[in-house]
């Protein structure tokens, strides 16, 4: 079991990030400053001639820069390229070459320049090179047999691609060619084979070269080898000796070793510093020669030497000049050696000893660019003036060039410029840009972060970025006012960052930063928090398991209560198969019918914002073995309760867990007892995760606690643990007040203060008690105090009616006040309103709408919360049917302070009277005057009733009631009749106007015993209304209807009938067998066979119906007889929303006003008399009754 630890920031990163710090100065943007290159391409640019060439130069300054290009030397005019074009506030150049620009055309080097009135930037010189990716030049190649032993190279020699390509080596099945110590690929791409075996034969040895950055790839003519053993060789000779390459006429034996490549016995090679160094020696001989290297008179550098390509390839990283000398591979058999001596030149393109960099300096300040530089061979150094040399740039007398150093004195603000130091050998150059800003600024702290959180016993480190010009001095203090800080433990950084190597837990605390310059000062405070360390407590342990059985690890975290860890499990240092039998839980990892291939070494790791920790153990597996199942149940109680760190507010609990009983725990549950208020109850006090065995618990003053923890794991909760000792709080004023305070008036001069007690728990003293103060709004100065015992409300008496209060209830104890309440607004008793509404108004909008408005009633009247408006309307009838009949008033609320309503559901051609009524929480107002309004006529109702009240042979006698809702003045009666034949179809209907004075009618010349079907209905100037119907048949004549009763008696009709019956019951049989069976029935064509004549086929040319009577109007086909009659709103007659309506008091209305559904007032109803009458039968149902 292993454990690991580290936190962060380290002390290497340390030196490293307060280096980069120091070198860089940035300026605020928001001062004037020369340009500065923030971006660039590099300064060997290969582009893909399949897509467009983004050259880009990305500066900074103020203001900001403008950009300008040369190119190979000379100013490029890319106004006058149609082709080029220059981003938006950038420099950056876009060469659209997919529009037929030649990529060739635009190869060179480039220069960028940023300049604005403070100085001129450059950028490196940038070369555009188009890739290439060039095809082998064709060739004939023989095939080549060799003899079985000897030495062979199969010649790449790739095409010189830009960038050079990656050359490989595989079969016409696209596979790799496997290569060993025998057979291997050099550094050029030839394929070297020390020596050949007959497993070596094959027909197509094919080199690719893959040019990455066109992502193609180009092969080499296939090469064919065969090798001969000693049994075929001179067969093969003769067959092939004029076509074919042959290496060796000899039996190849065994031989010592020698150099394949390189072919002599020294060499040279040169490197640049900082670059990759590459040796290769391949030699040959039989048996296959062993390859060794070593270096003269030095060891190799352990750290950065690799052994590639079987140790064929030495490569050396990051070239140093230590690694220049000799260098010896060595070649070994069993039969001798062979050697090669590599002699090694270190060179350098030149790199920074000290660059240049930025300075801002204040008008008379000294200051100094020092550009210092190495390489081999020793680079020049020339100075550039904004993109000028120094020797053509004006005169400055506060400049002196001395070699790799410009010294400034006294610098005036016409000094500000940009230098370029340009250092460069035969093996490259280094361009850096360094400007002098001379101006004159009061510090600023330039602050990023204002909390630091870090681990105790680890460095902390407070930053405090800073400008100002001159440089301002930097002073740090412990909290707002302390001393200044000095040694004894703090370090200061050049940059203003104070350290502090080894923080302790009163190392936190409040820090001031303070920068001064001669121009201000400025501080600012910077906070440091020192967190506990993350621990592992219970660590996982080394395991032996049975092959199929479970593998369980713990892994138990202690972690600062600030801090969040992520637990995640790694195995053999990489992450955990993705494998359904592994689950992780909270700190537990459980492995599911492990196998061999399980076994390995977990590691758990914990890690936070700003530490990790880890511990590993070992999971073995080994055979199974029968073994007893595992029981699971809930946790024992954690015990060893223990209270530390005593204070009034809080106390610490510890305790130890119980035993998981192989279930891990998920948490802990801790519950208090308070014996002083509510003694034997036990409350819930907080829940801490199943890492923490310790917990920081708050406490309210004057309460005796005691604790106890449960333990919980997904069986359930342990038992709880023994009750801790007794702590009692010491008392204290009250922390707050009560809630559910308001001031409400039962009665017109009172006013209610009632609030919800504080329960004994919260009160944090003996002798609670309450200060109730009030004071009318607006006109009282002073406070009205009382101070109550633990009661819920306190009453006000004569107060004036509805007035606003200003009410506030204190707690207060022996110990003293609660904090300040904060002020509700509370209302005296309310009265009912003293006045009515005014001008009210109505608006007939139909013969069932109306609207009513009128005006509101002024605040002062209501004298209460104003509730809404009350509409009552009735009927207005004279005083002796008003005597002989109740006239219900009907009543719609609007609520709110609404000024107008809908009353829908109204009688037309009716008189009513309407008025209004405000009310508030206490009652209704008197009502308004009222107003009288009558609503238009409507369509009538049916007819009560329709007789037939004599019946002849050609002759019908017909008696109604007219309506008894005629909702206007009736006008005529309409009456259709149809005759209905054997067949069941309607002949043509028959329409007769009959006067309003008639109630009667004999129609004449009818056709005997025929039944007829009538529809009646009254007018009235507004249309028809609803119909009634009737039906009846004619007399039969006497004569014809004795001979029917001859016919009747006659046997041969009788036997007819009984044949009919007999045939009609077999089919009814045959008909019930086919249905059971599945068969169908044509009742559909029997129905459409006997349609209604009046019910129209779809028109075939617009695809619309002809005209039908709707099941509800029940009315002969006729245009003028579509009138709505069911007193319904049409949507056209009013556009105005449904809010508009009331509610009423048998509640079919919201309390929004919204209208849900027909009135529901009482409504009477009528008796219809008559045989067979209906209101709403139809000319289809009447030929179903014949069926």
């Amino acid at each position: 079991m292993q454990e690991k630890k580290s936190t962060f920031p380290k002390r290497t990163s340390l030196v490293l990030f307060l280096c980069q710090v120091i070198t860089a100065l940035e300026v605020p943007l928001d001062l004037l400053q020369p340009p500065t290159i923030t971006h660039q391409s590099p300064k060997n640019y290969i582009v893909d001639p399949r897509e467009s060439i983004v050259i880009q130069c990305e500066a900074k300054g103020k203001p900001p820069p403008s950009f300008s290009w040369t190119r190979n030397g000379t100013h490029f005019d890319i106004d006058k390229d149609p082709y080029v074009t220059m981003k938006p506030n950038s420099g950056t150049l876009v060469i659209n070459t997919m529009n037929g620009a030649r990529v060739e055309a635009y190869e060179g080097e480039y220069q960028c320049t940023a300049r604005n009135d403070r100085g001129s930037a450059l950028s490196n010189n940038i070369v555009i090179r188009q890739s290439r990716s060039p095809l082998w030049t064709k060739e004939k190649i023989e095939p080549i047999i060799v003899q079985q032993g000897v030495p062979l190279v199969l010649p790449c020699n790739p095409p010189k691609g830009l960038p050079p390509p990656l050359i490989f080596w595989m079969d016409n099945s696209f596979q790799r060619l496997p290569q060993n110590k025998r057979v291997s690929q050099g550094l050029n791409g030839d394929l070297y084979f020390s020596n050949v075996q007959p497993e070596d034969t094959r027909d197509f040895y094919i080199c690719y070269a893959r040019f990455n950055l066109t992502q193609t790839i180009h092969q080499k003519q296939p090469i064919s080898l065969k090798v001969l053993t000693m049994d075929g060789l001179n067969d093969t000779i003769a067959a092939n000796l004029s076509d074919t390459e042959f290496y060796g006429d000899s039996p190849a034996e065994e031989r010592q070793p020698s150099m394949l490549f390189p072919n002599s016995t020294i060499s040279n090679k040169t490197v640049l510093l900082g670059e990759v160094l590459l040796l290769e020696c391949i030699a040959e001989g039989l048996p296959t020669p062993e390859i060794h290297w070593r270096k003269e008179s030095a060891d190799l550098p352990v750290d950065r030497v690799f052994y590639e390509n079987f140790n064929k390839t030495l490569k050396i990283i990051d070239v140093t000049e230590a690694d220049a000398g000799k260098y010896k591979c060595i070649g070994r058999n069993i039969l001798g050696t062979t050697h090669h001596i590599i002699t090694v030149y270190v060179k350098g393109a030149p790199y920074w000893i000290t660059p240049p960099t930025n300075i801002v300096l204040s008008p008379g300040e000294d200051g100094s660019l020092i550009c210092r530089a190495s390489g081999n061979p020793t680079p020049s150094i020339t100075w550039l003036i904004n993109g000028v040399s120094i020797e053509l740039a004006p005169t400055d007398a506060s400049r002196k060039v001395d070699g790799d150093t410009i010294m400034f004195s006294k610098v005036q603000d016409g000094a500000t410029a940009v230098y370029q130091c340009n250092v460069s050998n035969i093996y490259g150059y280094l361009l850096v840009n360094a400007f002098v800003n001379v101006i004159a600024e009061p510090p600023r702290i330039m602050m990023l972060k204002h909390v630091y959180k870090v681990i105790a016993n680890n460095v902390a480190l407070l930053h405090c970025p800073f400008f100002g010009s001159p440089k301002p001095e930097i002073k740090w203090f412990k909290g707002a006012h302390g001393s200044v800080l000095h040694g004894n433990g703090y370090v200061f950084h050049d940059n203003g960052t104070l350290e502090i190597p080894v923080a302790q837990k009163d190392s936190s605390g409040n820090y001031t930063c303070i920068a001064t310059n001669r121009f201000g000062s400025v501080k600012d405070m910077i906070g440091l928090q020192i967190k506990d360390p993350t621990m592992i407590i219970k660590q996982p342990e080394y395991r032996v398991i049975h092959r199929y059985g479970s593998a369980h690890f713990e892994c138990r975290v202690k972690h600062d209560p600030t801090l969040k860890p992520v637990v995640f499990w790694l195995k053999d240092n990489s992450e955990l198969p993705n494998d359904e039998r592994f689950k992780v839980t909270k700190g537990h990892l459980t492995i599911k019918n492990v196998t061999e291939k399980d076994e390995g070494t977990y590691t758990c790791v914990a890690n936070t914002d700003l530490d990790t920790v880890s511990a590993s153990a070992v999971l073995t597996v080994v055979e199974a073995t029968p073994t007893p199942a595992i029981l699971y149940d809930r946790p024992d109680h954690p015990f060893d309760l223990e209270l530390t760190d005593h204070r009034d507010r809080s106390v610490q609990l510890s305790w130890v867990p119980g035993d998981d009983n192989s279930s891990p725990i998920t948490n802990f549950i801790i519950e208090y007892e308070d014996s002083m208020h509510d003694p034997g109850t036990w409350h819930f006090q907080t829940k801490v995760s199943d890492t923490q065995t310790t917990a920081t618990l708050s406490l309210s003053p004057f309460v005796n606690y005691s604790f106890r923890v449960i333990a919980v794991n997904e069986i359930g909760r342990s038992e709880p643990s023994e009750a801790s000792e007794q702590y009692i709080t010491k008392p204290a004023e009250p922390d707050k007040n009560p809630s559910g305070i308001k001031g409400v008036g039962t009665e017109p001069d009172n006013l209610v203060i009632a609030w919800d007690p504080i329960k004994g728990f919260d009160s944090n003293g003996p002798g609670l008690q309450y200060k109730v103060s009030w004071r009318q709004k607006h006109f009282d100065d002073e406070w009205t105090s009382i101070i109550v015992a633990n009661v819920s409300k306190y009453i006000v008496s004569g107060t004036p009616t509805f007035e606003p209060y200003e009410i506030k209830v204190q707690a207060l104890n022996d110990i003293g006040y609660a904090p300040d309440p904060s002020v509700i607004i509370g209302y005296s008793g309310e009265d009912l309103p003293m006045t009515a509404p005014s001008n009210v108004e109505v608006e007939v909008i139909n013969n069932t709408l109306v609207k009513v408005q009128w005006e509101s009633v002024s605040s002062t009247s209501i004298r209460g919360h104003l509730q809404g408006y009350r509409v009552y309307y009735w009927k207005a009838e004279n005083q002796t049917k008003r005597n002989k009949r109740h006239m219900e008033k009907r009543m719609l609320t609007f609520h709110g302070n609404k000024t107008h309503g809908r009353l829908p559901g109204l009688e037309p051609f009716t008189s009513y009277i309407v008025n209004v009524r405000v009310f508030n929480g206490k009652g209704e107002g008197p009502p308004s005057t009222d107003k009288y309004f009558e609503t238009p006529e409507g369509v009538p109702s049916a007819p009560l009733k329709l007789d037939v009240v004599e019946r002849t042979i050609d002759s019908l006698t017909l008696m109604w009631k007219p309506p008894a809702h005629p909702n206007g003045v009736l006008t005529q009666y309409t009456l259709i009749f149809q005759s209905i034949n054997a067949t069941h179809e309607l002949s043509p209907p028959v329409e007769m106007t009959i006067p309003t004075n008639e109630t009667s009618l004999v129609l004449k010349n009818l056709n005997q015993s025929t039944r007829y079907k009538f529809y009646l209905y009254a007018h009235t100037v507004v249309g028809p209304g609803i119909q009634i119907t009737q039906e009846a048949i004619t007399a039969l004549d006497q004569a014809m209807a004795s001979r029917q009763v001859d016919i009747a008696t006659q046997g041969w009709f009788i036997g007819l009938m009984c044949a009919v019956a007999l045939l009609i019951l077999v089919l009814l049989i045959v008909c019930f067998i086919r249905r059971n069976k599945g068969g169908k029935y044509p009742v559909k064509e029997k129905e459409d066979a006997h349609a209604d004549p009046e019910i129209q086929p779809m028109k075939e040319d617009d695809g619309t119906f002809g005209e039908y009577s709707d099941a509800e109007d029940h009315k002969p086909l006729k245009k003028d007889s579509r009138t709505p009659s069911d007193r319904t709103v049409k949507k056209d007659d009013s556009d105005d929303s449904l809010v508009d309506y009331g509610e009423g008091v048998n509640g079919q209305f919201n309390e929004d006003g919204s209208f849900i559904g027909q009135y529901s007032g009482k409504k009477e109803k009528e008796p219809v008399e008559g045989n067979e009458s209906s209101e709403a039968p139809s000319p289809v149902n009447a030929m179903n009754s014949f069926v």
